[in-house]
This record gives C-alpha cells, structure tokens and sequence, in this order.
C-alpha cells in the first residue's frame, strides 16, 4: 500500500513517470530504486537556479593629500607622519586609506614627495573623517611640523572595489583648466577622455575621475583621476606605449593649464609579516 501511494503521488505531479507507475507490482527491487532516483532528479530539476549576485558600481568619495616634506627632515619623523596617517584606517568612516612616499613625479609645478588615498561613502563620512579628533592630532603632531606644503582634492567616483590589495599601483593625474574655461561642454568632453581610458589600455583595473568639490586647497585643479593597476610592472607597460599615452593628452591638450602627474604603489601594511 506505501508503494502503491508513493506510485500515485508520483503519477500526480510527474507526467514523465507513468510506465513506471502503472502496477504496484513492478515496484520491487532495482524497479523501486529507479523511481526513487528518478523521483530526486526531478525534483531537484523543479528547483529554480540560484540567482547570482549582480556586481554594480557604487558612488564612493576620493580624497587625496600630497605632502612636500621638508628638505633635511630626520627620517624617524618621516616614518612617524606615514605611521599615523596609516593608521587612521581605523576610523569606522574610512573604506580604504594608504600613505607613504610616492614613486615618482611624471609632471608637476610643485615638488611633492608623499600621498595620501582614502576612499568614503559619503561627504558626510569624509567631513567626519576631517573633523575627527585622531585625525586632527596626527596632522598636527606628524604632519604639520615637517610638511611646508600640502594640496588635497576630493570628488565623487563610480567604484565596485572601494578597497585596493597592496602592491596595486596608482597613477594620480590632477588637471587645471585654462583661466575662463567654464563651458560644460568642454568638461565633458575632458572626462569623456579620461573615461576612456580604461578601454584602450586594458592592463587598467580602475579609472575613477570627476570634478574636484573642495577648491581650498586644490590650487586651481579642477579635474582628478586615478588609474589603478595590479602592480609595477603595467604601470611601466602604460608607458612603454607613449604614441597611445601622447594621442590621449593630445585630445585635451588646448584646454589644459597646467597638469600634474603622479606614480605611487600601495605599499604592505606595516604590520604585515614578512
């Protein structure tokens, strides 16, 4: 009678099994085992898939610091400026954050030796972030005594990985446009480059760019980006192609007063093991 019931139910809701389930008679040994098979795969099959997780880009804020140090600064003191900007990673409104020396200058008016990344969801976390009192002691303890310049700039980005692996290299580019330059349409057309950027040279695993919201001390630039690469060896890839590099800058060339461009490598955290 269990059979007999089990056959019955599976005739209902499985019109694929009716040969099987003609006679309770023929339920016995391997038959009973082949239903009892044949029942799971389709019962799993009836399962809808699993939904896969749709990756999507985020609006993330970018900050970025550059530090001139002093000429002849102990270097004790240096270590202890990039120590405590580092660790104000600890700080609940940071993504991200690294500091340390940079790379190289690839063109700059102003001689900066150091930088600062750090990455936030909002405005609201970066103000709190600025105005935090951590933050506030380092850069009064570690930064000011031994910095006699600084320039910050900050805008609004598209970002899926708001967290970069160290051992990613980064090249920062800040562009300040000609005096009386305010056509919108100009703007676009500069983004737009930078924007496609990523599709010519594919080694690139980030772009994120926008028009800088903290003009006090940007020192008139106006647009930013960041490149972000797996490592030193495609950063130097990107510039062995210098016919592609110069047709980019090309495109934007006459609109631009001045530009800086910057390498820098996150480096490993310093308490990592070695």
């Amino acid at each position: 009678m269990v059979v007999t019931k089990l056959c019955m139910t599976a005739r209902t809701h499985f019109l694929s099994l009716p040969q099987l389930c003609r006679s309770p008679l023929t339920l016995g040994g391997n038959r009973h085992l082949l239903l009892q098979r044949r029942f799971k795969q389709l019962h799993s099959s009836s399962s809808p898939p699993p939904i896969s997780p749709i990756k999507m880009s985020t609006q993330i804020i970018e900050h970025i610091v550059l530090f001139k140090v002093k000429p002849d600064t102990d270097p004790s003191k240096i270590d202890s400026m990039i120590t405590g900007l580092n660790s104000l990673i600890s700080l609940h409104q940071v993504l991200h954050l690294t500091a340390g020396p940079l790379l190289r200058t690839q063109s700059s008016p102003f001689p900066f030796t150091h930088l600062l990344h750090s990455r936030y969801n909002s405005k609201d976390d970066l103000t709190a972030y600025s105005d935090h009192p951590s933050h506030l002691t380092v850069v009064t303890d570690f930064v000011k005594p031994i910095c006699d310049d600084i320039m910050a700039v900050d805008w609004v980005a598209d970002s899926s990985t708001p967290r970069l692996p160290s051992g990613s290299a980064m090249r920062v580019t800040f562009l300040k446009l000609k005096e009386g330059l305010v056509d919108t349409e100009k703007k676009r057309e500069i983004l737009g480059v930078i924007g496609g950027i990523k599709d010519i040279f594919p080694s690139i695993d980030q772009i994120c760019f926008g028009e800088n919201f903290s003009p006090a001390r940007a020192k008139g630039f106006s647009i930013a980006s960041i490149a972000i690469l797996p490592g030193l060896s495609e950063l130097e890839a990107l510039d062995s192609n210098s016919e592609l590099v110069n047709l980019q800058k090309d495109k934007v060339r006459d609109l631009l007063d001045s530009v800086i461009v910057l390498d820098y490598v996150i480096p490993k955290p310093q308490n990592a093991s070695l």
